[in-house]
């Protein structure tokens, strides 16, 4: 799977040189009337516009999670939350011409997961492991020096769950560059394939198998003075559909037997989210982020973050970073044997419960001026392709139910 990934890359990197050049050449080229078909001009050097596209992107991550912890949804709350994931992902950045850029990405996670073997009462069963693949394709208009437009689409499978995307974006820029603004607006399309719990499956049900998710925000952004910049973000996210998971387990005060998760139909989220970035000193920044976050099932929190990017010389920086998130349980949370039969809805997904948690790392990056190293044929004097820089990044998680994971995450960026 890794190599076919790869291959895609590989393929959709000449694929795109490919069109860059034959895009080119129409710009500059295509001189002619709709009329008559008769050149307006002499393809003279003097004549021809000069055309000036920015260089290809690639960038290639992968990273490495594994967590544990003994609050499973799957078992009712209780039970190992071991899991392991790799992910890889492409993200191709192509300009067109001077207005128009292309963007594709993709990718795949492949996890490994003792919770939600436990679907199944047969030990290392299909449900142990599985594979999502994602891709989404799209463009960005820039309209004028100030304005910026774009559009995507995109979706992701995996064995019980298919989603589909599209998105559409537009930003404004002040003459001045001190002022932006930002406004995207996103929607999902979802659909589950039921998997209960075996000891339960053939007598539970649930309404339907689809989700539909809607995303709006509206980002500014403001320069301050030489050394703050700051910017807030409003957000909105309406849910509606299948919204809990059906092969979430809970069990009763009265009885032994477990029953399935229910959950509210439609959910209403906003976050709003606030940035400050200050130059301390010539070579450290301080990144400051609060998010206060609220929704209709009654859950309240606060996420503050902290990153510190020193930069060591001109190539090489490290950003050690600090992150606390709090937040209240929603009104449909009970832990292990604590439901009533008679609760309308019920979980005992610890991700819906209080709790407290802090992550913590150190990221690396070193980007030379000119690049790290390049690939060119014979005979040529510029190389075909660049990589530009190296990014390497840890961070350990802690959360007050138990719960602990670790990542390890690598970056590489090319340019051609």
């Amino acid at each position: 799977m890794q190599l076919t990934i790869v291959s895609l890359a590989m393929f959709l990197l000449f694929w795109a040189q490919e069109m860059k050049a034959q895009t080119t050449k129409w710009n500059r080229f295509n001189v002619f009337s709709k009329k008559d078909k008769k050149p307006k001009i002499e393809l003279d050097s003097t004549a021809l516009p000069s055309f000036k596209i920015e260089p290809v992107e690639l960038d290639i991550l992968a990273s490495y999670y594994q967590q544990d912890g003994n609050n499973s949804a799957v078992t009712g709350g209780i039970g190992t939350e071991l899991l392991t994931d790799y992910t890889s992902k492409v993200i191709l950045s192509v300009p067109m011409n001077e207005k128009l850029k292309l963007k594709i990405d993709g990718g795949a996670d492949f996890y490994s997961s003792a919770s939600t073997d436990a679907i199944d009462s047969e030990v290392s069963s299909d449900s142990l492991h599985d594979t999502r693949i994602h891709g989404n394709i799209g463009f960005s208009y820039k309209i004028d020096d100030q304005q910026t437009w774009g559009a995507r689409i995109g979706g992701s499978t995996e064995y019980d769950y298919q989603s589909l995307t599209a998105g559409i974006n537009y930003n404004w820029t002040s003459k001045s560059q001190n002022t932006s603004i930002g406004l995207n607006a996103q929607a999902f399309i979802d659909q589950w394939e039921f998997f209960f719990p075996r000891e339960i499956r053939r007598r539970v049900s649930l309404p339907t198998n689809k989700r539909q998710s809607y995303n709006a925000s509206l980002t500014i952004s403001q320069v301050l003075n030489k050394r703050m910049q700051a910017s807030i973000q409003l957000e909105a996210t309406y849910m509606n559909g299948l919204l809990s998971t059906p092969f979430h387990r809970v069990y009763f005060q009265e009885r032994n037997r477990a029953d399935i998760e229910i959950l509210p139909s439609s959910r209403l989220k906003i976050p709003i989210g606030v940035r400050l970035n200050y130059h301390v000193l010539e070579n450290l920044i301080a990144r400051f982020y609060y998010r206060y976050y609220q929704d209709d099932w009654g859950m309240q929190a606060h996420t503050a973050s902290v990153e510190l990017p020193v930069k060591i010389n001109r190539f090489l920086s490290v950003y050690p970073f600090y992150r606390y998130h709090t937040q209240t349980a929603v009104d449909y949370f009970k832990p292990y044997k604590e439901h009533s039969v008679n609760d309308e809805f019920r979980t005992s997904d610890y991700d819906l419960a209080a709790l407290n948690s802090q992550t913590y790392g150190l990221g690396i990056r070193y980007s030379p001026a000119g690049g790290i190293g390049g690939f060119k044929l014979p005979f040529k004097k510029r190389p075909i392709f660049m990589l530009k820089s190296i990014d390497l990044k840890y961070s350990h998680y802690e959360r007050s139910t138990g719960l602990t994971a670790d990542i390890v995450s690598l970056g590489l960026s090319f340019r051609f």
